[in-house]
């Protein structure tokens, strides 16, 4: 049934993007763009280096500086430290790569790769600053409200997420020395470091293409009921924030869409998430949920922030 609606839906893809090919050419080099401009020189370096770090077991140098802190606040593992700074400084969808790459390499478990997941998995503060602020809403004095709410915001959940992983333990432990994949370290680990690194970003690069050609679909339709306008901004986070800070919607409502529309990262960054941990057993469909309720209540605390605040 799954996949009898599945190939249906992607008939009737193809079929709309023959009748509607500047659509798809306007979508596509949006997507291109974004891309080549912003993701790849943005990404990429972060890419190569975190895998050279996992690859040459670096990553003990980290997880000494701020393992036991980070440790102490969210009860990770000192190895799965290194998640949680990639997470919230690199952006979509480092945390999640970075998660998967640890339990591949034995350095956390998959249970912690979960809880790892659910709060570590976020746009970077620099996209926030140059994009959110600085070019969409053009009001500095949000600057540093919004980075608190979208930082925080998983943070504070991370509280609730973690009883469902902990369980009865009190934190996460490091996995054994025995069990890591270590590799020796020479030139040939660092072309495998860069060849993945192109293969990662590459396939970010794809779904960006993907889903801003099928935005730009919709958007070519000359009538758009209301529930579909809702949603699309919800199909990729940049072209969504853009639509949503055009558009005639007033401000009070409009800030706390962008603030929960960046916190969730739209579809296109769950199906870039789902790339980054396919070769783990770890669902996709638990951390949409908690991406949906991190982005709900990060609406709300901006919304208040607005009228109280």
């Amino acid at each position: 049934m799954k996949r009898n609606l599945a190939g249906a839906g992607i008939v009737l893809l193809f079929a709309f993007m023959l009748m509607s090919p500047k659509a798809v050419f306007n979508g596509a080099s949006e997507g291109l763009l974004l891309w080549f401009q912003i993701i790849l020189p943005t990404l990429l370096p972060f890419i190569m280096i975190t895998n050279l770090l996992v690859y040459t077991d670096s990553i003990h140098y980290i997880s000494r500086i701020f393992g036991r802190l980070l440790s102490c606040i969210f009860k990770v593992s000192e190895n799965g430290s290194f998640a949680v700074i990639a997470g919230f400084l690199c952006g979509y969808p480092m945390g999640a790569k970075v998660a998967a790459d640890l339990i591949i390499g034995g350095y956390i478990t998959e249970e912690e790769g979960k809880y790892l997941l659910s709060f570590c998995n976020n746009t970077s503060p620099v996209f926030i600053m140059n994009f959110i602020i600085w070019k969409t809403l053009g009001r500095e004095e949000l600057l540093i409200p919004s980075i608190f709410i979208l930082l925080g915001t998983p943070m504070l959940l991370s509280f609730v997420f973690r009883r469902f992983y902990l369980k009865e333990e009190k934190y996460f432990c490091n996995q054994k020395k025995e069990t890591r994949n270590r590799k020796k370290w020479n030139f040939q680990v660092v072309d495998t470091c860069i060849m993945d690194g192109f293969e990662t970003i590459t396939k970010v690069g794809g779904y960006i293409i993907v889903f801003s050609v099928i935005l730009s679909l919709f958007q070519s339709l000359p009538l758009k009921p209301m529930l579909l306008q809702i949603l699309l901004p919800s199909l990729e986070v940049t072209n969504g924030i853009a639509i949503i800070g055009k558009s005639k919607v007033i401000f009070d409502l409009q800030y706390p869409a962008i603030i929960g529309l960046t916190s969730f990262g739209g579809f296109c960054a769950a199906a870039q998430t789902q790339c980054m941990i396919q070769k783990t057993n770890i669902s996709i469909f638990p951390y949409i949920i908690e991406k949906l309720v991190t982005a709900v209540v990060a609406s709300i605390i901006a919304f208040l922030y607005l009228h109280i605040i």
